[in-house]
């Protein structure tokens, strides 16, 4: 029976890291349209200002989670409204 070669630490931090870069790289995110981002962006502001978060244009690391969520619901919430009058 042939011995099972075993990795080093350093091999398995190297796929570890090789891993991470992959799921990070995957991003589901995308819009479908690329020209709809800003339109997305506008929909995203009036949510955040409907809801009393102050966005800022780019980045918005800063905010809370209840904050994040509380815009990503109001979206939703919106987008759910819009399809219920359009049925």
């Amino acid at each position: 029976m042939a011995a099972i070669p075993h990795k080093t630490r350093s091999q398995q931090e190297d796929e570890n890291e090789k891993e991470i870069m992959i799921m990070s790289s995957k991003n589901s995110n995308k819009l479908n349209i690329p020209q709809a981002r800003a339109a997305m962006d506008k929909f995203k502001m009036e949510a955040a200002s409907e809801v009393g978060v102050n966005l800022k244009d780019g980045y918005n690391g800063d905010l809370t989670s209840r904050q994040a969520g509380s815009v990503g619901g109001q979206m939703v919430k919106k987008m759910i409204e819009s399809y219920e009058k359009n049925l």
